[in-house]
């Protein structure tokens, strides 16, 4: 394909399209449904509080799709590759609580940010009870003070399901079947279903004995990672970290010599194991992204640019204040750079195509039966509704809100950006994303006189980026299953998961406050988190805010400004594309603590693995290695939350 280089066309073959499209949806994967949304979704929910972004979520979703096979097998039956693919899906559902948010919501609304900002009583009914009525009531959502909230969040996942099928599936139509793009990434996903479909067949292949090799590394650092600090937890009262979680910490030791940098070392060998996944040149890119911002900062700092930054601060507090100083309106320009970069490519690809002669849009209207093919006038028709009914929500709740911004979210920008993203990732696994541009309107809003309040910063804004869904779609048609399957699961999945989603988030606020030293994770960053979302808040509420302290358009165009630059200066070189990607999209957002040990996978996978199995191997070998570790690891993950939940409800019975 013209203008996709040697290393995109690889990942292209890694995996073809069956010649068969089979049901996936079965009684079989119903039970594995209700598994999942009583025992892998309060695990996640769980290792979120505990270790964040170490927690078990992609980890669970093969966890219970090797434990239905292994079930399967003893029970003398077959699941088919389709009904792996199925249940895998289901996991990403499953551990997308719907109700997790509100335990961060009961915080928001109580914590020291809102009270020291004066926003104690601005919060809106369906967001929260008030700050009195929560504790007065006591660590429960069973109270009529929540009913509300609950119930918009049922009214949003009931819509954001069948949203699912609207423009995003449109677009995937138009990027897979029409302009014929590779999808460098999506067979991550896929093949570990197809590896494990192959682990019943007597004669196994080489994809469940790689996936064998993950899963068994995978529980050897799950037991070192994760059940140690549980069991020892749970038995002596103080968890002991052999390895430090989430993150080594080494902001304070390094602050003389490199000031106002976030320094760390996250010690995980999921990290490496990515790093054989992602694409050498991506992680290359983002590396001298890393080591711009470590030189970068120490300039910025001496030229007074970070003021607010001590030697004190630790990597989130470092985070937080240099994103006020400078950051934020730093990322906005780079951010800016990129979509610029994403539609110029849009428009050269279209270019390209045109002159070749190589899109057929009668394509877009021919529906594959077998493959279960919706019509493109039903997507459409999904994505009308869907936009509506969001915009219809968000002026019953803010009726104050200029609904023409609602308009231009739904209808001009969601569509712009969403295929912007879903041709980048259909060619070079890569995103467009501008932020702020939800927050830019409120903000317009607010000083135009229109608006006062933060009612607005919790509203279903029909803004969207659908292009991420097609890469999903995508792997639906790898592992051959039938479109058919994935709607019956997005209408019976949720019919499980809301209960007990409602049910666990309560379980786990009973156990102990949250955040508190019960849940790490939580305890270290909700305090950052909170104040970083009410600065963004404060913009609305009238008055001067602190929030247009730290935006600065002479900053913003000289981000706008060094992304263009970097692009056509490594482009003029002929450099590949994902490094390019890699540099640009990374510069400004990366952090050091996880990349040092995907640069360390990226380089053993190169310079080792290829040599050895030759690189076409190796490229498939990759992706289901990775997923066999998700699954190891999350095998212990799953035990070491059974014995610390619990540890604790034991604990409270007693006492």
């Amino acid at each position: 394909m013209a203008g996709i280089d040697k290393e995109l066309e690889e990942y292209r073959k890694i995996m073809t399209v069956p010649d068969r499209f089979e049901e996936g949806f079965s009684w079989r994967t119903v039970v594995g449904a209700v598994f999942l949304g009583f025992v892998m979704m309060p695990a996640s929910m769980y290792m979120g509080l505990v270790v964040g972004g170490a927690n078990i979520g992609e980890a669970a979703r093969w966890v219970t799709v090797i434990l239905f096979l292994e079930i399967a097998k003893r029970s003398m039956v077959s699941l088919k590759q389709q009904e792996l693919f199925v249940l895998y899906y289901m996991a990403g559902i499953a551990l997308q609580s719907p109700f997790e948010n509100l335990l961060f919501r009961q915080y928001l609304v109580c914590s020291p940010a809102a009270a020291d900002m004066q926003m104690v009583d601005q919060f809106p009914w369906w967001v929260a009870p008030s700050r009195e009525e929560i504790r007065m009531a006591g660590r429960t959502f069973f109270t009529w003070g929540w009913a509300g909230p609950i119930g918009m969040i049922v009214l949003g996942n009931v819509i954001g399901r069948i949203d699912h099928f609207g423009l995003g599936y449109f677009l995937y139509r138009l990027t897979s079947d029409v302009e014929r793009l590779p999808f460098p990434m999506a067979p991550v996903g896929a093949a570990g279903a197809v590896a494990l479909a192959e682990s019943v067949q007597e004669k196994q292949t080489w994809r469940w004995r790689t996936f064998s090799i993950g899963t068994m590394l995978g529980l050897m650092f799950g037991a070192v990672y994760f059940a140690v600090p549980a069991i020892t937890g749970a038995v002596f009262g103080q968890a002991v970290q052999i390895i430090p979680i989430p993150f080594i910490e080494l902001t304070d030791k390094t602050s003389d010599v490199l000031p106002a940098v976030a320094m760390g070392l996250a010690v995980d060998l999921g990290l490496v194991i990515v790093g054989f996944v992602i694409p050498f040149w991506a992680v290359v890119g983002s590396v001298v992204a890393v080591v711009s911002m470590i030189v970068m900062n120490p300039a910025l700092y001496k030229l007074g640019l970070l003021p607010h930054w001590t030697q004190s601060m630790n990597t989130p507090q470092t985070g937080l204040s240099n994103q006020i100083d400078f950051y934020m309106s730093w990322n906005i320009g780079i951010a800016l750079s990129i979509a610029i970069i994403g539609f110029w490519a849009i428009f050269r690809g279209l270019r390209a195509a045109k002159t070749e002669g190589a899109m057929d849009f009668s394509k877009l209207w021919k529906k594959n039966t077998e493959r279960g093919d919706l019509s493109i006038w039903t997507s459409l028709f999904i994505y009308l509704f869907s936009t509506f009914s969001y915009i219809a929500f968000c002026y019953f709740l803010v009726p104050g809100f200029p609904i023409l911004f609602f308009v231009f979210y739904g209808f001009i920008y969601t569509p712009i950006v969403s295929y912007a993203t879903a041709r980048l990732e259909g060619m070079a696994g890569q995103a467009v994303n501008i932020p702020f541009i939800r927050e830019a309107g409120f903000i317009l809003a607010s000083r135009w006189g229109h608006y006062q309040g933060i009612d607005v910063w919790f509203a279903p804004i029909p803004i969207h980026n659908y292009g991420y869904t097609t890469v999903g779609f995508r792997q639906v048609e790898l592992t051959g299953t039938n479109l058919r399957s994935i709607i019956k699961t997005e209408i019976v999945v949720p019919l499980i998961i809301f209960p007990a989603s409602i049910i666990f988030s309560q379980f786990i606020w009973s156990l102990a406050a949250i955040p508190s030293d019960a849940y790490p994770y939580a305890n270290l960053y909700w305090d950052v988190n909170a104040r970083s979302q009410l600065l963004l808040f404060s913009s609305t509420t009238g008055g001067e805010s602190p929030f247009f302290d730290a935006l600065k358009p002479i900053v913003i165009f000289a981000g706008l400004g060094t992304g263009t630059m970097l692009y056509i200066v490594l482009a003029t070189f002929s450099l590949p594309t994902l490094f390019i990607y890699g540099v640009v999209q990374g510069f400004g957002h990366a952090n050091p603590h996880g990349l040092v040990l995907q640069l360390v996978g990226a380089l053993i996978g190169r310079y080792y693995f290829e040599n050895r199995f030759g690189r076409e191997k190796w490229r498939q070998y990759a992706p289901v290695l990775a997923a066999g570790y998700g699954c190891g690891v999350g095998l212990i993950s799953a035990g070491s939350v059974a014995i610390g939940m619990i540890s604790k409800s034991v604990s409270q019975l007693l006492y």
